[in-house]
């Protein structure tokens, strides 16, 4: 979910790419213009990333547990097991255009039977809006799906703009996935279907108030969409429909464990009806959720509390039943003033979605009249469901294990306003790199220990590329952190090695986004072992493997130009999900953690991570005086 910060170019040239409804392990072919020339992933070379695999373990693990590795790692190079698994590798690279994408789709979401909700679905909170009901709610939703269908349009009429990044085109296949998409579960792994498809294109949406799903369609009959006016009458229509709140909750099933889910949607799909109601929704554009109000909190509790909102729904008493947690892109808009939205991570990362959430609200702002024609509008269909006495049991299992979700998820949303990107910049320090240190010094003081740390990092340099693993612990930041808690250093001291920690986390993420990181690469080298059927290799076995792959501190920038934070769940039960959105004079964070694990706690660490950015501050500020 690593954001770039790219700049776009209009290629009126781009061919829209074949969608085919497929499992979303099989790669398509495509045939934008410049996917052509993109180049493929590379496979780093084997000694590197054994080096580099050593050299992050350094601060992680013991020094028994390091050189007992450093063995393996030895027998891995040259008793051929690691040569031969590499051979393996670049045979894969030769024959396919990437040869990460689809073990990795499998590996980190289609196979994860874990709930999709808090465990790998993303938030995103987006500035409070001021309407307190019902019309300021419609009107709003209205002007967001006009927004949607218009950068849909870009999409269908060929004009999405390519990003670049250091002047080289980026990927833009995770665009084309993330509309008329959808997660489907399975009994032992899931698929994504998307379900754009040439002409025939789905032209509606699914709209869900009161835990009741509508088909809305939103264009006319000679094609153009509907316009503001028109999508709020319709809205006000669906609103009026579902006024009765004692409906099952049927949504409320995609929350569930994946196996658990699997079986409830067989149950579900066995009935004609509703395996009609449930299509409609999969093959929708987009969901829109209209969420009933939330209780009232602070001003201080307000983001914390709409983040979990937009993770779970805040429960199955509010609004986690007036969810389709697999629909891969759902907006939410409460009727107080709450507005984000969610999406299911399989198809795509963050940077799409937030480049269509800039789009959206810049959209939003602009404040066209548009003459409605005088046509009448079919009535949104309510999408009907037969409740049998089994899925009535798999609803109220789903409706308990949603409350044992939500009151397990600590979450705290900081923002920081004392500086923003602008103050590591005048230091001529990478803003990325300088939050990342803040990170590493907040969790050295509240453990006295080094974790290893995730941070995700784009491969859309690469055809179909999707994300490698930047990793933010080294021997240089585990100095910095020393130094900052010891007495006896200097601040010089400490900004030399601030420096130069900042440096290290620089190039880790030059090589990581040039597809020479090492976490995807070891995953490969698995993969191809386990598809051998040879045993697996010792490297994989070991202690310290389970501790690099245990990551305390999951984390991710995602750089927006809208004032939104994006939020995820941790990565491992006694961790932490911490994503941030670094502005010019301020730096939004959300962090999240389990209550089950007694060791973590959101608002300590938030606050933890508060106090060392303002350390560093003052540390870059006594520095730079010195030299005066």
């Amino acid at each position: 979910m690593f954001a770039v910060f790219v700049r776009s170019a209009l290629r009126p040239g781009m061919v829209r790419p074949c969608r085919l409804v497929r499992p979303a392990t099989q790669i398509p072919e495509r045939s934008l213009v410049h996917q052509e020339g993109l180049p493929k992933l590379p496979v780093p070379p084997l000694k590197q990333t054994c080096e580099r695999y050593l050299a992050a373990l350094g601060p992680i693990v013991s020094e028994e547990e390091l050189e007992h590795t450093r063995q393996l790692v030895n027998e891995f190079l040259k008793g051929g097991v690691g040569e031969r698994l590499q051979k393996g590798l670049e045979r894969r690279a030769r024959k396919t255009d990437n040869w990460l994408s689809e073990w990795w789709m499998q590996s980190a979401y289609l196979d994860c039977r874990m709930p999709v909700a808090v465990y790998t679905s993303p938030g995103v909170v987006l500035p409070r809006m001021h309407f307190q009901d019902r019309q300021g709610q419609m009107r709003f939703a209205a002007k967001l799906i006009a927004g949607v269908l218009d950068f849909k349009r870009m999409i269908d009429t060929e004009t999405l703009p390519v990003e670049y990044l250091s002047r080289q085109p980026l990927c833009m296949d995770q665009y084309y996935q993330i509309l008329s998409s959808c997660r489907i579960p399975g009994p032992k792994r899931d698929t994504v279907m998307n379900h754009a498809i040439g002409i025939t294109t789905p032209t509606h949406i699914t709209v869900v108030h009161n835990f009741q799903f509508f088909v809305l369609d939103v264009y006319n009959s000679d094609g153009t969409p509907l316009t503001v006016d028109q999508l709020y009458m319709q809205l006000e229509k669906i609103w009026n429909s579902s006024l009765q709140t004692n409906k099952e909750p049927v949504g409320i099933l995609t929350s569930q464990h994946r196996n658990t889910w699997g079986k409830a949607y067989n149950n579900l799909i066995k009935d004609k009806t509703n395996k009609e109601s449930v299509r409609a929704i999969q093959k929708s554009i987009f969901t829109v959720c209209l969420d009933a109000p939330m209780p009232r909190v602070s001003d201080e509790m307000y983001q914390s509390r709409v983040a979990a909102q937009m993770l779970h729904g805040g429960g199955a008493r509010w609004n986690s039943g007036n969810r389709w947690f697999d629909k891969t892109l759902q907006f939410i808009v409460g009727e107080d003033g709450t507005c984000g939205l969610m999406y299911e991570h399989a198809p795509a990362e963050g940077p799409p979605i937030v480049f269509l959430i800039d789009y959206v609200v810049n959209y939003m702002r602009k404040t066209e009249m548009v003459r409605s024609p005088m046509v009448p509008l079919v009535m949104p269909q309510k999408l009907r469901f037969n409740i049998t006495p089994e899925i009535k049991r798999d609803i109220d299992r789903a409706k308990q294990n949603m409350n044992i979700m939500v009151h397990d998820l600590d979450v705290k949303v900081l923002m920081f306003s004392h500086f923003g990107k602008l103050v590591p910049k005048q230091h001529k320090l990478s803003p990325d790199a300088f939050v990342q240190m803040a990170f590493q010094l907040a969790y050295f003081r509240m453990y006295d220990i080094c974790c290893s740390t995730y941070e995700s990092a784009s491969l859309r340099m690469f055809k179909y590329g999707r994300t490698d693993g930047i990793r933010v612990t080294t021997e240089e930041s585990s100095k910095f952190v020393m130094a900052m808690q010891d007495p006896a250093k200097k601040n010089t001291e400490r900004m030399e090695l601030l420096r130069e920690a900042v440096e290290k986390h620089k190039q880790n993420t030059y090589d990581a986004i040039h597809g020479q990181g090492i976490d995807r690469h070891l995953l490969g080298l698995k993969m191809v072992g386990i598809e051998d059927l040879t045993s697996m290799p010792e490297i994989f076995m070991d202690t310290s493997f389970a501790v690099a792959q245990h990551f305390n501190l999951s984390t991710s920038q995602v750089g927006s130009k809208t004032d939104c934070v994006m939020c995820f769940g941790p990565m491992v039960p006694d961790g932490y999900g911490v994503c941030y959105n670094p502005m010019d004079e301020h730096i939004n964070i959300a962090i999240t953690a389990f209550n089950s694990c007694e060791e973590t706690h959101a608002a300590k660490f938030a606050q933890a991570v508060e106090d060392a950015l303002l350390d560093l501050r003052a540390l870059l500020e006594d520095t730079a005086t010195a030299k005066q």
